[in-house]
């Protein structure tokens, strides 16, 4: 286990040196020029030029990569191009709303999706089975703009349940508040990915309502349901564990676009803002911080299946 976790770390480590050297390339790909923003419309050549001297963009790109890597490895995510603002402070202030919002998301969304898929699966013969499958399949392809419009419409604007847009200016010193305006978003988002969940967990049980020792649990006087329970559901949840990795993905995602639309003041926002200034020492950090955390749990994901699978265990 131990040389499975260094190795898994090591793997990790790659991860994010690859990614980090992908989006610096990527970002240097787009067009426009930070310091023609600096400068405004009518700033002349000698002053944008000077204006890139003083920013460092002028210095080959190797160097420039370098000094953000190094950085990085001081925990120094870089200074603002436009601002001047240290980028880890406005960061950690944007994670404040995006991570709750994500993990919120996440935690309706297996509320929802584990067991309706799961009852889905049991009643796979009957109509009621089928509406919930037939369901799903529907919802899953809802893009996350139109249903936050919907839930909008329905819940706050029609049904006065919950607020529809903005964050208190105070942030999480009124919880109360903080937490109401997140989760008509974190509805949004679960409610699609929640639909995806549902078809992989009903698939899984399917899968393990057809195995042998189920199968056989049953025959020897369990009821189907306690037999599922008692044996397949294990299997059932290793393909879980291994759908919240992908969908981990997926809420990061979805966060950017919700946040946009319920007006959130969360990384999402602060990333399309920045790439409209063209603040690539802003970007790239934030395309790496989320990009971090997504293999980060792929990574934690990968050590759960070792722990719960004990064929994986023998192997090592």
């Amino acid at each position: 286990m131990v040389r499975f976790l260094a190795t898994r770390a090591v793997l990790l480590l790659l991860g994010l040196l690859v990614a980090a050297a992908l989006i610096f390339a990527v970002l240097r790909v787009l067009p426009g020029d930070v310091a023609q923003v600096i400068g405004g419309t009518r700033a002349s050549a000698e002053q944008v030029a000077r204006i890139r001297a003083q920013l460092g963009l002028d210095q080959p790109l190797p160097v420039q990569f370098l000094d953000w890597i190094g950085g990085l490895l001081r925990l120094d995510l870089g200074r603002s191009l436009v601002t001047g603002t240290p980028v880890a402070g406005e960061l950690g202030q944007k994670l404040e709303v995006t991570l709750p919002l994500a993990g919120l998301s996440l935690v309706l969304g297996l509320g929802l999706g584990i067991p309706l898929g799961v009852l889905s699966a049991v009643l796979h013969r009957r109509a009621s089975g089928f509406v919930l499958a037939a369901a799903a399949q529907s919802v899953a392809a809802v893009p996350v703009v139109f249903a936050g419009v919907l839930l909008a419409l329905l819940l706050g604007s029609f049904l006065h349940l919950l607020p529809v847009q903005g964050f208190p200016l105070d942030g999480w010193r009124q919880p109360g508040r903080a937490f109401a305006s997140l989760i008509l978003p974190a509805l949004t988002i679960a409610v699609v990915e929640g639909a995806v969940v549902l078809r992989f967990t009903r698939s899984a049980t399917l899968e393990a309502l057809g195995q042998d020792h189920v199968r056989m649990a049953a025959a020897k006087g369990m009821t189907l349901h306690r037999a599922l329970l008692t044996h397949g559901l294990p299997g059932v949840l290793l393909s879980v564990v291994s759908v919240i990795g992908l969908e981990i993905a997926a809420l990061l995602v979805g966060a950017v676009i919700v946040e946009q639309l319920f007006q959130l003041p969360g990384v999402g926002r602060m990333l399309v803002t920045d790439v409209a200034n063209r603040d690539l020492v802003k970007v790239q950090s934030e395309l790496l911080v989320l990009t971090g955390l997504i293999l980060v749990v792929g990574a934690v994901v990968d050590v759960l299946h070792r722990v719960l699978d004990p064929r994986q265990r023998e192997r090592t």
